[in-house]
């Protein structure tokens, strides 16, 4: 995707975004169970008013796994011991998953084999037939 948009949904997101903070799990002993790290980052998908509206069903469609029934886009991350660097990663994920979705893959244009992949392939089907009918029975 071109610069001007992930720069447009990165500053949207940082506006828009909806935080919360919890308390994060696995090992860490004390700074665990005292410090609220772990972050959970919603947006509102057809919120996003700097998209237009093919973009917004693209993101819908391809990311319906990710999106509740009200059409929030929610992410938890619980990478590292600091809520501001989780606070980094969520949005840097968030971005990389909306740039993501918008992106269409180019289709696949039909080519012929080689002349030398179509060679390969016919003296295989003759070793391999070779191979077969010596383990015939042999008429003596």
């Amino acid at each position: 995707m071109n610069r001007q948009l992930e720069q447009a949904i990165e500053e949207w997101l940082t506006e828009n975004m909806d935080l919360s903070f919890s308390r994060s799990g696995g090992p860490g002993g004390q700074n665990v169970n005292k410090v609220n790290t772990k972050v959970t980052a919603r947006v509102d998908v057809r919120a996003m008013d700097f998209l237009d509206e093919r973009q917004v069903v693209m993101i819908l469609l391809k990311l319906n796994n990710r999106i509740n029934e009200e059409g929030i886009l929610q992410i938890q991350v619980s990478d590292t011991r600091s809520q501001i660097k989780n606070r980094e990663i969520a949005l840097a994920r968030l971005t990389a998953l909306i740039e993501g979705s918008l992106h269409v893959a180019k289709k696949r244009r039909q080519t012929r084999p080689s002349r030398a992949a179509r060679e390969k392939r016919l003296d295989n089907k003759r070793k391999i037939s070779e191979k077969k009918s010596m383990r015939r029975n042999v008429d003596y």
